[in-house]
């Protein structure tokens, strides 16, 4: 998620880039936020950036433990099980929308985003951003606004699951082998089989973050 600081406040920006820094793992979950720390190295006083830990607690991404301060939320397996229910839910109905609504170009861009993601190799942060940026653009294709409120609700959440599974070229190569049967589906209109390629996929998705989680 990119956004333009230059209009934003002193407070929206701190909030902002700890968003970015959760976004790209330089703040996991379990970690401490430490004011003092924050704020050199986001250049910025301790008064936005405590403002921006307070919006983060109300978001849920953070909680206030005594006499520990600020630390990221570390989901539990079952809120992880859970979580990845409803994600199944939405991306299987993104992908059967996709497959209803999308254009012959975004098929194209969705096959050029999965291509990026098997050039990485061991690269996992790199193709965790694409791999984000390809499950957006199934959203897009599907021409739900509503739908895509839904999926901008619960990547809160999603930020709170931790480092990638992307973790090496095996799993990387899984990935875009799963994405490839979505995107054919979608390309040939079938609404059924675009479905069932997209919740397949969460599911292998959801056993290897419990795995990783063990």
């Amino acid at each position: 998620m990119t956004t333009d600081l230059t209009d934003l406040s002193q407070g929206e920006v701190a909030f902002a880039k700890l968003m970015q820094a959760i976004e790209t793992g330089v703040y996991q979950p379990g970690d401490r936020l430490r004011e003092v720390e924050i704020a050199e190295r986001l250049s910025l006083s301790r008064t936005p950036i405590r403002e921006a830990l307070r919006k983060l607690e109300a978001e849920k991404i953070v909680e206030h433990r005594p006499r520990v301060g600020a630390v990221i939320r570390r989901l539990g397996q079952t809120e992880v099980v859970e979580l990845y229910e409803m994600r199944l839910v939405l991306e299987r109905t993104a992908a059967e929308m996709a497959a209803k609504h999308s254009l012959a170009a975004e098929v194209d861009a969705l096959t050029a985003l999965n291509d990026d993601i098997g050039k990485q190799g061991d690269d996992a942060p790199r193709a965790a951003a694409i791999n984000q940026k390809f499950h957006r653009a199934i959203y897009l294709a599907g021409r739900n606004r509503f739908l895509l409120d839904a999926a901008r609700a619960m990547n809160n959440a999603l930020l709170l699951l931790g480092p990638t599974t992307l973790a090496d070229a095996e799993r990387i190569a899984t990935v875009t082998r799963q994405h490839a049967q979505i995107i054919a589906a979608i390309s040939a209109g079938d609404i059924q089989s675009a479905g069932a390629a997209a919740e397949d996929h969460l599911q292998t998705s959801l056993r290897y973050r419990l795995k990783v989680m063990r």
